[in-house]
């Protein structure tokens, strides 16, 4: 599948709002600049978490969450969705109660879950 345009989702658990993000990414160079926008976007998010893959190249980021609770999962996704040149970003206004980590797992990918399906409709 190939990503052409920018796709969004929400989804909110217990307070905190995750809001997925997919864009096309045709260069790393210009990964800076999507993030900034993202972060511009959402001032008051507490967490901005990403995956890309470009080419050869991916990378993820948790931006603070606990380690392997955010972006890896993410990056997996888009390998098991074979997608390729773009970059997925969920964003959390952290909502006062903790999930815990399997649970923040769990709504991190189910917002990239969600995210590619408005690609794949």
């Amino acid at each position: 599948m190939q990503v052409n345009q920018r796709y969004d989702s929400f989804l909110e658990v217990n307070k905190s709002k995750f809001y997925g993000i997919l864009l096309p990414l045709n260069n790393v160079d210009d990964f800076k600049n999507l993030l900034s926008e993202v972060r511009k976007e959402h001032k008051k998010a507490k967490h901005v978490v990403y995956a890309y893959r470009v080419g050869v190249n991916s990378k993820s980021n948790d931006d603070q969450e606990p380690k392997g609770t955010a972006g890896k999962p993410l990056l997996e996704l888009l390998h098991k969705k074979d997608l390729n040149n773009c970059v997925i970003f969920v964003v959390r206004y952290f909502g006062g109660t903790k999930l815990g980590a399997s649970r923040l797992l769990r709504t991190y990918l189910q917002t990239g879950i969600d995210v590619i399906k408005c690609l794949e409709s």
